[in-house]
């Protein structure tokens, strides 16, 4: 039996299948303006790659921005909570996780579970960009590096510049005058890394962390942002 799992956020939106304990397919495309497009589209090309059809999926539970809205159209059956998810998800990989520490496009979540994997507690940053992977995305684009490449050259860094605002849009201007006062983009790139792990360990210390930690979320992959937390 087939089950599909779609979550549409921000950014991104992915699609997994599963049958019992084995992953069937997945897939991850940016978002579309409607989240209904941008659910119908990785969960076809899901399918399509392991060479199914619709009608063999069993259930579907959506999560992410755009969950009701697929319950509504009848893409899914269910929506569960991003929060709720990403808990349950570390949990069934790794049952030793107390702490995750979830770094998404537009916000930034840190949630402890308890011994069964249930939802302790939380906190959100979703009102500011700062503390999340489009801060870096804006960073980036300033550094003129590529996403993907910025926790590499952060990593090369002899002394991370210091970031001293909170907001994404002064570091911006920050950033710049440090280009232009010679420092180094690899000190610049591991002082953008820094800021952000700052701002996401204050948010991470109101649900008062326990281990073992797990970090979810495209900021993930960045291996500077990880270090530092």
């Amino acid at each position: 039996m087939v089950f599909a799992g779609i979550d549409v956020g921000s950014l991104t939106a992915e699609c997994v299948l599963i049958d019992g304990d084995e992953v069937v397919s997945t897939s991850r495309q940016h978002v579309q303006p409607n989240p209904v497009d941008s659910a119908t589209a990785v969960l076809d090309e899901a399918l399509c790659g392991a060479g199914l059809e619709r009608a063999v999926v069993r259930r579907a539970v959506a999560t992410g921005y755009g969950r009701e809205r697929l319950c509504e159209v009848g893409l899914a059956d269910e929506h569960v909570s991003e929060i709720s998810c990403h808990g349950h998800g570390v949990f069934a990989m790794r049952p030793t996780v107390r702490t995750v520490v979830d770094i998404g496009g537009q916000d930034a979540k840190v949630i402890r579970v308890d011994e069964h994997g249930e939802l302790q507690q939380f906190a959100m940053n979703d009102k500011c960009a700062a503390g999340t992977g489009h801060f870096l995305e804006l960073m980036s684009r300033t550094l003129d590096v590529e996403l993907g490449a910025l926790g590499a050259l952060a990593l090369c860094s002899r002394h991370a510049a210091e970031m001293s605002s909170r907001c994404s849009i002064f570091v911006e201007t920050e950033v710049i005058h440090d280009l232009q006062r010679g420092v180094s983009r690899e000190d610049v790139a591991a002082g953008i890394c820094k800021a952000l792990a700052e701002r996401v360990s204050a948010l991470a210390r109101r649900v008062h962390p326990e281990k073992e930690l797990a970090m979810t979320g495209g900021v993930a992959k960045n291996l500077a942002v990880r270090r530092e937390l």
